[in-house]
Order: C-alpha cells, then sequence, then structure tokens
C-alpha cells in the first residue's frame, strides 16, 4: 500500500495509492472534454453512494519506484477522443511530478464511453 517513502531528519514520509490516484483522478476532471473518471459498474455504484471512484484507478510502483497509471475516462460527446486523453496524459504527469516527484512511468488512458456534456 504505501510505497514512495522518503527519510527526513524528522521521520518517514510515505505516500499512499490512494494519494497518486485521487490527484491523478483530480487532474483528469480539470481537462476540458472528460465527463468523468471510471465508467464501469464499480464506479457507477461508488458515486450512488457519493464515493469519488478511486478504485477504478489502477496504481503499480515497481521495484524501481516507478509509477504506472491506469486511468478509465469518460468522454464529453463531441471532443476529440485522442487528443482529450493526450491532455489528460500530460495534466496528470505534471501534477503528480509537481506533488510528489514521482517518476512517471506510464499513463494509460483507457476511454470507457461517450456522454452528452
Amino acid at each position: 500500500m504505501y510505497k514512495e517513502e522518503s527519510r527526513t531528519d524528522l521521520g518517514m514520509i510515505k505516500i499512499h495509492k490512494n494519494v497518486i490516484a485521487s490527484i491523478s483522478s483530480l487532474a483528469c476532471v480539470e481537462i476540458a472534454g472528460v465527463k468523468k473518471v471510471g465508467g464501469g459498474f464499480l464506479s457507477g455504484l461508488m458515486e450512488l453512494v457519493g464515493q469519488k471512484p478511486l478504485l477504478a484507478i489502477k496504481v503499480e510502483i515497481n521495484k524501481n519506484d516507478e509509477v504506472k497509471i491506469g486511468i478509465p475516462l469518460i468522454i464529453k460527446y463531441g471532443f476529440n477522443i485522442p487528443e482529450t486523453a493526450n491532455k489528460a496524459q500530460e495534466s496528470v504527469r505534471q501534477a503528480l511530478e509537481k506533488m510528489t516527484n514521482l517518476p512517471i512511468k506510464d499513463i494509460n488512458i483507457s476511454v470507457q464511453g461517450i456522454e452528452r456534456g
């Protein structure tokens, strides 16, 4: 669960995978054309109970502390899908590098559907 660790004079700092997923989700929904993160049955069920679909985002950290992320997206109808997904990838990369200093290996976007804005 906790993978990225660093030691300071005051003690350990650990970043949980859920924090990485949360940053990724927030960075994606800021992009014009992204309707929401998720799209499967589980994320729809989580939205009904009022929770963000962070479980939909897959975060893996390898032994070299490189992060690999899988993000399912719903794109708004009328937006260019590859362009919107590329902007989402770049937004996630910038946010994670700025906030966590983690080396990002892959940010895989899976477009799960299209919805009207």
